[in-house]
């Protein structure tokens, strides 16, 4: 739910290997998106449709927008351009489809201006935007904007719907700082969930609705913490340091899963509500190679999902917990591109 500004720093490499890949989990693995990058792909409650944001400059853009993508289209035409849900202004992330298949809520910085925000000056360190002109807006299929959720001050995106259709769970720093709060599905009743210092986001519910998922930094040392405040005060933060944390979603009986060390983050809900999958460089020596993990709720059963390729995240299983799409940069011709792909998953 975050635009990677890792991805300008991953060094350039040439993937050639098949999509027939020996990722035991992964079957029949389709790519569905051909240039620029292509992040945060989520399913339609139906199933067949995928909202993503793709910063593809064939496509005209020149920073992230939203698009609705055909999945049966998409694995048929590698010419196939989707349509476009935001308007084409500002910069735009973290989208999810409604209830209903039908609406697409995501977060843009459009009213604020309609070029796309410039992206911050890095001297040396690996940092994300926390744009504070970030509000999350609801679109019809066609484009239309249909409703404004978030109107506070400050950064609102990362939202995410529960599958029970009633609530939105979303990152903001209305109360100073990256909080988890949620939303009923209209944007009344915003509730904070968290509390502790660092950058709490990524959220997204379990299949039944009762618990959320989400990725932290929690700065400990004075340095840490001085580092991180000082950042926030310029809309900035160094997510290079995050584990996986589970609550209920009142907040309440919060646990830590994963202690790896690194940088882990996208975690998702496996089918199951047992496990979790996620991204993370914990395995890497140099940090820019991230792979798809699972570990149980517990965190035991760590396991290696994929191995091809130097930056795998995003992951989303479908409604009916038999596909799972995720981002990768493999088979990018030596780019420095990233696309979207599909896979049958076998448990």
């Amino acid at each position: 739910m975050y635009r990677l500004l890792l991805l300008f720093l991953i060094p350039v490499f040439s993937f050639s290997q098949s999509t027939e890949t020996n990722e035991k989990h992964l079957k029949n693995l389709k790519q569905l998106t051909f240039g620029g990058d292509n992040a945060e792909a989520y399913f339609s409650p139906n199933g067949k449709f995928l909202s993503f944001q793709s910063n593809n400059a064939k496509w005209g853009l020149k920073c992230d927008q939203i698009f609705n993508l055909d999945i049966k289209k998409a694995m048929k035409d590698s010419t196939y351009k989707p349509p476009a849900i935001s308007n084409l202004e500002g910069r735009t992330t973290c989208s999810y489809y409604l209830p209903g298949n039908k609406q697409i809520l995501f977060a843009s910085t459009h009213l604020a201006a309609k070029d796309c925000p410039p992206v911050p000056e890095i001297k040396g360190k690996y940092l994300w935007a926390i744009y504070d002109s970030y509000d999350i807006f609801v679109a019809d299929l066609s484009g239309k904007i249909v409703k404004q959720l978030t109107a506070e001050k400050g950064y609102d995106a990362e939202a995410t719907v529960s599958p029970k259709g009633d609530k939105v769970v979303f990152t903001s720093t209305r109360s100073g700082d990256l909080e988890l709060w949620t939303m009923n599905i209209d944007g009344s009743n915003p509730v904070q969930i968290t509390d502790e210092l660092g950058y709490d986001g990524g959220a997204f519910f379990s299949p039944d609705g009762k618990k959320l998922v989400f990725r932290s930094s929690r700065p400990k040392t004075e340095e840490e913490i001085k580092d991180y405040k000082e950042l926030l005060a310029q809309g900035l933060v160094a997510p290079t340091n995050m584990e996986i944390y589970v609550c209920d979603v009142d907040g309440k009986n919060k646990k830590q899963v994963t202690s790896l060390g690194k940088a882990n983050w996208a975690p998702f809900f496996h089918p199951s509500g047992k496990k979790i999958i996620f991204s993370s460089n914990h395995h890497s020596k140099k940090g820019y190679d991230f792979q798809l993990f699972m570990i149980n709720l517990d965190g035991t059963g760590l396991e290696q999902i994929t191995n091809k390729s130097i930056f795998n995240a995003f992951p989303m299983f479908s409604p009916d917990g038999k596909k799972l799409v995720f981002s990768s940069n493999r088979d990018n011709g030596g780019t420095r591109d990233t696309n979207l792909f599909i896979a049958d998953w076998q448990d």
